[in-house]
């Protein structure tokens, strides 16, 4: 019997379903627990003497934890088996098991016209199948599951209908020798009616799985609705499972494959689809269309074979004929032409192109049978007429010469800076007496600047110095007064 957590219970409202869930049990409830850890079958609490209560503390609200830190609802909760003293229910992990991932489940019931929910461990279990034993005759059970995480515990799944435990053995009839109790469980076994068998496809392989119905199913395989090949697939089939071996897969052995699970005239079905793909082959042709600068225009077709399944694109590589070596260019490229450009004048290229799908690039590659040679351009340099500029000028300085105090015995230099085209001649004077010549001046002009050193001056060489530059289109020349003195005497 599969159940679906869709309904309201009357006594256990759904504003308080939320609340409770968000609880993670810390503490056993008053009671015996008695936990299984291989099963996952919990004991309900028994009832003991109430304790006294302190006084209520304060209640604090937390804020609800982010809904992507928590775990979704727990799927397929399902009522697997009553029995007059025991439930036992199975569920499927949640859809989102929260990014700090699952811790546990929590499994809570609640009795019919009570308002609290009581969780049936002390501590979340990682089990998706749990019994709740110590049940008494006659009792109305609501259940409900929760994943949790560090962050808190998920919305709950719940059962549409009350579980009602009650005796499963009619009363005795006239005459009729009642069983021994160590009889009675295998006369239970035979009076429940058959159950039918449950398919489940977990969701990360999608592979069919069978859960075990009693009596044992009988489970059969087809491929595209046809029998299968017993010479290429096996099958082995157990309590619990069934498992279809394929050895040395083919592309023919792609397509549909139907599991079917027969149960006393009930059945069940399950489809799973195969796909066999391998590399693809290269492109059928490429041809170079046009060489133009330092481009080139390829142009292939789709390969023969696609390896059985979509082609995820194509790789295009150059290779210049000198070196020999292959550059890839373009990958995973989807139309059948381009252009490839940035080619080095003078060189000559070849192309090839591979096919590529999920296994990866084909084998081999389609290459270009003319080779692509990037000419250089016959440039004509047409000189335009160039008019030739007059850059004559008369002498003029754009620095004059500027008064200076020297001491005896110590070199001393004026300067000054002259323009002028033709380059001018640099006369220097003293006191009006040209001094070219004279050891004792040194003259030196350079890009325009002029420059007269004057070696140990003496009191003698006090005066007025001049520097005149001379071309073809005139002259200018400038004045400064030098003055050598001793220094005072203390």
């Amino acid at each position: 019997m599969m159940e679906k957590t869709t309904s309201e219970d009357p006594a256990c409202s759904p504003e308080e379903t939320a609340s409770e869930s968000a609880k993670v049990p810390t503490a056993e409830p008053p009671g015996e627990v008695a936990v299984s850890e291989s099963t996952g079958e919990e004991q309900v609490p028994k009832p003991q003497a109430p304790a006294p209560q302190a006084p209520a503390a304060p209640v604090t609200t937390k804020p609800a934890p982010p809904s992507e830190d928590v775990p979704s609802a727990p799927l397929l909760l399902t009522l697997e088996d009553v029995s007059n003293s025991s439930v036992t229910v199975s569920w499927e992990p949640p859809e989102r098991l929260g990014r700090l991932g699952l811790q546990g489940y929590v499994l809570e019931l609640c009795r019919e016209g009570a308002s609290e929910w009581v969780p049936v461990s002390a501590r979340p279990m990682m089990v998706t199948q749990q019994t709740v034993r110590n049940l008494a005759l006659g009792d109305k059970l609501l259940l409900r599951v929760s994943a949790v995480s560090s962050a808190g515990a998920g919305p709950p799944a719940m059962l549409d209908q009350p579980v009602h435990i009650r005796e499963n053995i009619g009363k005795a009839h006239p005459g009729l020798q009642l069983p021994s109790p160590s009889q009675t469980p295998h006369l239970m076994e035979k009076l429940r009616p058959a159950e039918a068998p449950k398919i489940r496809v977990p969701r990360h392989l999608r592979q069919t799985y069978i859960r075990q119905g009693k009596p044992k199913p009988q489970a059969t395989w087809t491929h595209n609705g046809h029998a299968l090949d017993s010479q290429r697939v096996s099958v082995r089939t157990g309590d619990q499972d069934s498992i279809l071996f394929i050895r040395s897969a083919q592309r023919s052995d792609s397509g549909r494959y139907e599991l079917t699970v027969h149960v006393e005239g009930l059945e069940a079905k399950a489809a799973i689809d195969i796909l066999v793909i391998e590399k693809p082959g290269p492109p059928s042709s490429i041809r170079l269309l046009d060489v133009w600068g330092c481009n080139a225009a390829l142009q292939w077709t789709p390969p023969q074979d696609t390896g059985n399944t979509e082609l995820l694109g194509y790789t295009v590589q150059k290779a210049d004929k000198k070196t020999g070596q292959w550059f890839t260019v373009l990958e995973r490229y989807h139309p059948t032409t381009c252009t490839i450009s940035d080619l080095i004048i003078g060189n000559s290229y070849s192309f090839r192109v591979f096919s590529e799908n999920l296994c990866g690039l084909s084998a081999s590659a389609t290459i270009t049978k003319e080779l692509a040679h990037i000419q250089k351009a016959d440039i004509a340099a047409k000189p335009k007429g160039f008019i030739e500029r007059d850059f004559s000028e008369a002498p003029s300085f754009t620095q004059p010469l500027a008064d200076h105090t020297s001491t005896p015995g110590y070199s001393t230099q004026l300067f000054c800076s002259v323009r002028a085209s033709p380059k001018p001649k640099i006369i220097w004077m003293k006191n009006k007496m040209e001094i070219q010549g004279n050891p004792k001046y040194r003259a030196l002009s350079e890009q325009g600047v002029c420059t007269l050193e004057i070696r140990k001056p003496s009191p003698f060489d006090s005066g007025v110095y001049t520097c005149k530059a001379i071309n073809v289109l005139g002259e200018a020349s400038v004045d400064c007064r030098l003055e050598v003195k001793a220094s005072a005497t203390h």
